[in-house]
C-alpha cells in the first residue's frame, strides 16, 4: 500500500472501471437538472435518479463518475470538528440493468486490493443481514472468512426512502488499527469507535417497496456505489482526517501563510482554519458551476458559506480581502480533475471579492451589534437577530455561530416568524404585480372551452364568440361605446405571456367592429380580448373575423427575437451563469432582467452588442417548432430556470446562435430585426441585472432623439457647430470649476469672519467651552466649515451650530482633543439634540451632524447643550 495523491487516486478508480466496460462520464453540475426535491448535488448517485427509473435511458449501461458534492445540515459544527465538510467528492460505478452483485463485489476487491494494494486483512465487509447472497459472494468467492463478514440490520445495511426501488448493502471498512479501537474484544464493523472507517458502499436496488410491508422483485436490478474520495484518499495517506489530505491541506496551508497561524497550535485558531479551507471549496466549486450568492435558495447557501469565512477569517486576524488569493490555491489542487475552474478562474474571483467586499462594509458594525446584545449575556431576542440579518447581512447560523462561542443563545422561533413575515410581504408583492397578466379584472370565465390558438402561422382568422363580459360579468350582449372583453373559440392574438404583451387590433363583421386594446390568457387557456365596440353591436354565438395589428406584432417578433439573442450574447461574454430572471417585451423595445454579480462594463456591453447584430447581419433563420421536451434537451435548448414544461415544448432557434424554449412569437430571419440597440445597463436586486434595448424602427427613433438633445445642448451652451461640441463643453466645465474655487475661498472667508462673531457667545462648563448657536440660513456645507475651524483652533471647545436652509434642519458638532478627552462625545451629544427637533445621527467623538424634522423646534435643541454636556461629564 503506496502513498497516493488525491488526485491520482480519482484517477486509478476511473481508469480501472473504464477497463471494465464502464462509460466515464464528467462530474454533472452541482446544480440539479430538472429535480427540484434536491437544493445541491449530494451524492454521486443523485443526477442519476432519471437513469435508474427508466424515465431517460443512459448514454450507457455501465457508467463510472466522480461526483461533486455538497452538504450543508451540519454547517455549523464544520471548523469545530475535523470530520465535518460540506464539499466532498463521491466516486461511483453504477449498472442500469447490467450487472450486478456477482461482478459488484469481486470488482471492488480487486481495486481496493489489488489496484491500490490494501493488505486484504485490514478490510472488512459488511452485508445486510438477510442477504445470504452477498454473505457467498464474499465467502466463497472472495475468499474472506465467514467470521470477518459483519451482517447488520436495516437500519445500517438497507437503502430505500420511502415506496419505489431499494435494496441491501454492502459496505467495506478499512481497519485503522488498535490505537482508535475502544478496547472491546467484540470490536468490529458497527461498533460506536473510530476504528473502524467505512470506504465502499455498494448499494444493490433489487427490490421494490410497495408500500404495505412488502417487497416485489425488480426486473430490472441495479447498482449504485458510493465511495468518498476524501476518505480513501485518508487511508492511502496514513492520515486522520480530510483537513490533512495533500490537496486539502495545502490549501490549509495557505490559509495560515494568509493569517500567520500555524496550524495545531491553538484550538480556537484550528477551528478558523478548518472553517476558512473548507468554505473555500466549497464556495469556489459552487461558483463555477453558475451559483450567485443571493438571498434564496442555493444561491444564499453560497452566501452563507462565503460570510462564515470571511468572519472565520477576521477571528484569524485577516483584516483584508483574502478569499480571491486562496481560491487559487483551491483551483490549483483541483485543476487536475476539473479543468473547467481554470476557464472559470476570474469569474470565481469576481464573485468572491464583489461578496467579500459587500459583507465587509457591515462585519464590524454587525459585530459591534452582538458584543453590546450580548454584553450582559442571556438570549438574543430573534427581533435583534432577524436586525442582524436584514441590515447587516448576518446570516443565522453566523450569529448562532458567534453567540456558541459566548455559550449563548438566540430566539430562533421569534427569528424564523420575522423571515416568514418577510416572505409574506414579498410573495404578496409579486402576486400583486403578476396577478394583473391574466386576473381577467375579477371575472371568472368557467365551462369556457380553451380557446384555439393559430397567431404562430395566422394573423387573420374567424372564431365564434363564445362569451362576452361587461363589468366583470357575462352578457349576451355588446353595444356600440361599451367597453369589456370578448372570448372566441380561435383566435390570432396572442396572450400576455412569458414576458411578451397581448396583441391588440380589431374583431370585426359587417356593421360592427370591437378594438382590442390588449389580450390576456388565463390559467385555463382561455384567450381573452379586452377593449371597447366603436361601432354596432355583437351577441354570443356570432362569428367575427379576428385581425391582429401585424405593425406592432411585427415589431414585438423583433424585439421578442433579439432578447433570445441578447441572452445568447450575456452568456458569451459573460458567462453560463448568466440566467434570465424576467423580460418584458412589446413593440417599443425589450427589457431583460438577468443574474449577474456586478455592473457590465462599457467594453462588456459593446461586445454584447456586436454579437447581437453580428447574428442579424448574417440574415440566419429563425425556426421554431414544436418536439417532445427530451428532444429539445438533446438539441440544447435552454429552459427558463424553474418554469413547468408539458411533454411537448416549443423550441425557438436562430441559426446556431440562440436555442430557447419558448411559447412567444418571433420572425422567421434574423434580418428582420434589422439592428439592434442597449439602451442601459442596471441594477435592480442582488445578483440581479437589467438591460433595456431597442431594435428596427426604435433604434432610428433612438437616433433621432439623440441628434435632438444634442441639438439642444448645442444652442443652450452657444455652440454652433455639433463637432466642437465636446470641445466646447469641456471649456465651459473648466471655467465652472475655477468659479467653484473662487466660490468655496469666499464662503471660507464668510465663515472664518462669523467664527469670530461666535466665539464671544462661548461658556465654560467644568474644563472645557460649549459654543451652542444657531446660523441663520447655514447650509450643511457651512457648518461644518465653521465648526471644523473652532474645533481646530481651540482644543477645548465643544461646538454645536444649527442652521435651517430650504426648510431643511441640519445640526454639526464638533469637539476638540480636550474636550474629548474630558468625556464630551460629538456623537452622543448631536443624537440627544437632534431628538429634540424629531431627528436622529450620530458620528465619531470628535465630530457628527444630524438632521431634525421639526425646524420650529431648533431654539429649544440648541438651548440644551449646555446641559447636556454637563451631563456628559458628569458621568465621568
Amino acid at each position: 500500500m503506496e502513498w497516493t495523491s488525491l488526485n491520482d487516486l480519482r484517477e486509478k478508480y476511473l481508469s480501472f472501471f473504464e477497463s471494465k466496460g464502464h462509460l466515464r462520464l464528467g462530474s454533472f453540475s452541482l446544480v440539479p437538472d430538472h429535480d427540484k426535491s434536491l437544493l445541491l448535488i449530494n451524492s454521486g448517485m443523485a443526477p442519476m435518479k432519471k437513469f435508474f427509473t427508466g424515465e431517460v435511458t443512459p448514454p450507457r449501461n455501465r457508467v463510472t463518475t466522480c461526483q461533486k458534492c455538497i452538504r450543508t445540515p451540519d454547517l455549523e459544527r464544520v471548523g469545530h470538528t475535523a470530520r465535518h465538510g460540506t464539499y466532498f467528492e463521491m466516486l461511483g460505478n453504477f449498472s442500469f440493468g447490467d450487472y450486478f452483485k456477482n461482478e459488484a463485489i469481486p470488482w471492488a476487491w480487486e481495486f481496493l486490493t489489488e489496484t491500490l494494494a490494501i493488505p486484504a486483512e485490514r478490510l472488512w465487509p459488511s452485508i445486510y443481514e438477510q442477504d445470504d447472497e452477498a454473505f457467498e459472494i464474499w465467502n466463497k468467492v472472495i475468499g474472506v472468512p465467514a467470521e470477518r463478514i459483519v451482517r447488520l440490520g436495516k437500519e445500517d445495511n438497507f437503502w430505500e426512502h420511502g415506496t419505489g426501488p431499494c435494496g441491501p448493502c454492502s459496505e467495506i471498512y478499512f481497519d485503522r488499527g488498535e490505537k482508535y479501537g475502544c478496547g472491546s474484544p467484540d470490536c468490529k464493523p458497527g461498533c460506536d469507535c473510530d476504528r473502524y472507517m467505512e470506504i465502499w458502499n455498494n448499494v444493490f436496488s433489487q427490490f421494490n417497496n410497495m408500500g404495505d410491508g412488502k417487497y416485489t422483485e425488480l426486473k430490472q436490478k441495479n447498482i449504485d456505489t458510493g465511495m468518498g474520495l476524501e476518505r480513501l484518499a485518508c487511508v492511502m495517506q496514513g492520515v486522520d482526517n480530510m483537513f490533512e489530505v495533500d490537496t486539502i491541506r495545502n490549501i490549509l496551508n495557505r490559509v495560515c501563510e494568509l493569517s500567520g497561524k500555524a496550524y495545531g497550535k491553538d484550538a480556537d485558531n484550528d477551528v478558523s482554519i478548518r472553517a476558512v479551507t473548507d468554505h473555500a471549496r466549497a464556495a469556489t466549486f459552487m461558483i463555477s458551476d453558475g451559483i450567485m450568492p443571493s438571498n434564496e435558495g442555493r444561491g444564499y447557501v453560497l452566501r452563507r458559506l462565503i460570510r462564515r469565512a470571511a468572519r472565520h477569517g477576521k477571528l484569524l486576524g485577516i483584516n483584508k480581502p483574502f478569499l480571491t488569493d486562496l481560491c487559487e490555491a483551491v483551483i490549483r489542487e483541483n485543476k487536475a480533475g476539473y479543468p473547467e475552474l481554470i476557464e472559470k478562474a476570474e469569474l470565481i474571483k469576481k464573485v468572491l471579492a464583489t461578496e467579500e467586499a459587500a459583507f465587509s462594509k457591515t462585519i464590524d458594525q454587525g459585530l459591534s451589534l452582538i458584543a453590546e446584545l450580548t454584553e450582559n449575556g442571556g438570549t438574543v431576542s430573534g427581533e435583534d437577530a432577524f436586525r442582524l440579518y436584514d441590515t447587516y447581512g448576518f446570516p443565522l447560523d453566523l450569529t448562532k455561530d458567534i453567540l456558541a462561542e459566548k455559550g449563548l443563545r438566540v430566539d430562533e422561533e421569534t427569528f424564523n416568524k420575522k423571515m416568514e413575515e418577510q416572505r409574506t410581504l414579498a410573495r404578496e408583492s409579486r402576486k400583486a404585480g403578476d396577478s394583473e397578466s391574466w386576473k381577467s379584472n375579477g371575472l371568472t370565465l368557467d365551462g369556457v372551452a380553451a380557446t384555439q390558438f393559430c397567431g404562430y402561422t395566422d394573423e387573420v382568422c374567424t372564431g365564434e364568440v363564445l362569451c362576452l363580459i361587461q363589468d366583470g360579468h357575462p352578457v349576451s350582449s355588446l353595444e356600440t361605446g361599451a367597453h369589456g372583453a370578448v372570448v372566441l373559440d380561435k383566435t390570432p392574438f396572442y396572450g400576455e405571456g412569458g414576458g411578451q404583451v397581448g396583441d391588440t387590433g380589431v374583431l370585426e363583421t359587417t356593421g360592427f367592429s370591437f378594438v382590442v386594446e390588449d389580450t390576456k390568457k388565463t390559467a385555463d387557456g382561455v384567450y381573452v380580448h379586452y377593449g371597447f365596440v366603436s361601432e354596432g353591436a355583437v351577441t354570443v354565438g356570432q362569428s367575427l373575423n379576428a385581425v391582429i395589428d401585424t405593425a406592432r406584432r411585427n415589431a414585438i417578433r423583433r424585439n421578442h427575437t433579439a432578447a433570445h439573442l441578447l441572452q445568447a450574447g450575456l452568456r458569451k461574454v459573460l458567462g453560463t451563469h448568466v440566467e434570465q430572471a424576467g423580460q418584458l417585451v412589446n413593440e417599443k423595445g425589450v427589457r431583460f432582467d438577468f443574474t449577474h454579480f456586478s455592473a457590465m462594463t462599457e467594453d462588456e456591453l459593446a461586445e454584447v452588442e456586436t454579437f447581437v447584430n453580428a447574428v442579424v447581419l448574417s440574415g440566419v433563420p429563425v425556426i421554431s417548432e414544436e418536439m417532445p421536451i427530451e428532444e429539445a434537451r438533446k438539441k440544447g435548448a435552454m429552459a427558463l430556470f424553474g418554469e413547468k414544461y408539458g411533454e411537448r415544448v416549443r423550441v425557438v432557434s436562430v441559426g446556431d446562435s440562440s436555442v430557447e424554449f419558448c411559447g412567444g412569437t418571433h420572425i422567421d430571419a434574423a434580418s428582420k430585426i434589422g439592428l439592434f440597440r442597449i439602451l442601459s445597463e442596471s441594477g435592480i436586486a442582488a445578483g440581479v441585472r437589467r438591460i433595456e434595448a431597442v431594435t428596427g424602427l426604435g433604434v432610428l427613433d433612438t437616433l433621432s432623439h439623440y441628434q435632438e438633445l444634442l441639438k439642444k445642448t448645442a444652442a443652450v451652451s452657444k455652440c454652433n457647430n455639433l463637432e466642437e461640441l465636446p470641445e466646447h463643453t469641456t471649456a465651459l466645465l473648466e471655467k465652472n470649476k475655477e468659479l467653484e474655487k473662487k466660490n468655496a475661498a469666499l464662503e471660507s472667508k464668510i465663515a472664518a469672519s462669523k467664527v469670530d462673531e461666535l466665539l464671544v457667545s462661548a461658556v465654560t462648563v467644568g474644563k472645557v467651552r460649549v459654543l451652542s448657536q444657531s446660523v441663520d440660513g447655514a447650509s450643511a456645507d457651512e457648518l461644518r466649515q465653521m465648526a471644523e475651524k473652532l474645533k481646530d483652533a481651540h482644543a477645548d471647545m465643544v461646538t454645536l451650530l444649527a442652521g435651517v436652509k430650504d426648510g431643511k434642519l441640519t445640526f454639526c458638532c464638533a469637539c476638540g482633543k480636550e474636550a474629548v478627552a474630558a468625556g464630551v462625545s460629538a456623537g452622543k451629544l448631536i443624537r440627544e439634540v437632534a431628538v429634540i427637533a424629531g431627528g436622529n445621527g450620530g458620528g465619531r467623538p470628535d465630530f457628527a451632524m444630524a438632521g431634525g424634522k421639526e425646524p420650529a423646534l431648533v431654539g429649544q435643541a440648541v438651548a440644551a447643550v449646555t446641559g447636556l454636556v454637563e451631563k456628559l461629564l458628569g458621568g465621568n
